[in-house]
């Protein structure tokens, strides 16, 4: 059964740097979508970070994806993360949630 997690990503770089990697950020985004383990991500407003809502076998599976990842290899951002437990949920969602 999967687990699912809100993955938090503070900057910890000025906003320029980040929007350099920015296309390489979402095409890392893109692969974690196509093997369905993403449901939505997108930047705070102010840009200081950005949420994940991503399921998993583990957190430590997580973790290990963000291993690539170019704001974390670059050591431009920080994450955090937090599993959850979707007990209430948009029915259109269903799939994603139980799956």
């Amino acid at each position: 059964m999967m687990k699912h997690f809100v993955v938090e990503a503070t900057y910890v770089a000025p906003y320029e740097k980040i929007r350099e990697l920015q296309p390489m950020h979402r095409a890392w985004l893109q692969k974690g979508y196509d093997l369905g383990l993403f449901l939505c991500s997108g930047p705070q407003d102010p840009p200081v970070g950005g949420f994940l809502v991503a399921r998993a076998n583990s957190i430590a599976e997580l973790k290990t994806m963000f291993e690539e990842e170019p704001f974390n290899v670059a050591r431009l951002a920080t994450f955090t993360f937090k599993e959850f437990q979707p007990v209430k949920r948009q029915p259109w969602t269903e799939e994603w949630f139980g799956g």
